[in-house]
C-alpha cells in the first residue's frame, strides 16, 4: 500500500491552481469537471508519477471550520520537502509568496511556513 493522493482544502480551486502551479512550481496532472467543482491534482515537477496533491473545495462547513481553526492556531495544513530551504525560501519570496516563519532550525530539520492565499499555512522542510 502507498499514498497516491493527499488532499488540501482550498477556498477557491482556480486561485489555488494558479498559486500551486505558478508560484510553487507544481505541475497539473488532472483537471476533471465534477459537477459544481473539479478534481484538480498536481504533482512535483520531478516526479510526475508521484503522490498527487488534490485541491479539495472547502465547501462543507466542517472543512471550513477545520481550515479556519488550524490557521488561527498557526498549524500548517501540510508539509513539503525541499533540498535547500534557504534557496527555496529566496525563490518563493521572489515569486511573491508571503512567509509567516522564515527558515528556522528545529532539531535535525530546518522549517519555514508560508500562507498559500487559499486558506492554509504550508510548511516546507529541509531534513
Amino acid at each position: 500500500m502507498k499514498i497516491i493522493v493527499t488532499s488540501l482544502f482550498v477556498e477557491d480551486q482556480d486561485k489555488a491552481l494558479e498559486f500551486y502551479s505558478e508560484k510553487l512550481g507544481f505541475v497539473k496532472k488532472h483537471d476533471v469537471p465534477m459537477g459544481k467543482f473539479r478534481w484538480i491534482t498536481l504533482v512535483s515537477p520531478d516526479d510526475h508519477d508521484g503522490t498527487e496533491l488534490l485541491l479539495e473545495p472547502n465547501e462543507h462547513p466542517a472543512a471550513m471550520e477545520y481550515q479556519m481553526k488550524i490557521v488561527a492556531e498557526g498549524i500548517p495544513a501540510t508539509m513539503f520537502g525541499v533540498a535547500d530551504i534557504h534557496q527555496e525560501y529566496k525563490r518563493l519570496l521572489e515569486n511573491g509568496v508571503k512567509f509567516t516563519m522564515e527558515p528556522t532550525k528545529m532539531g535535525e530539520s530546518t522549517i519555514a511556513v508560508f500562507d498559500d492565499t487559499c486558506g492554509n499555512l504550508i510548511q516546507i522542510v529541509q531534513q
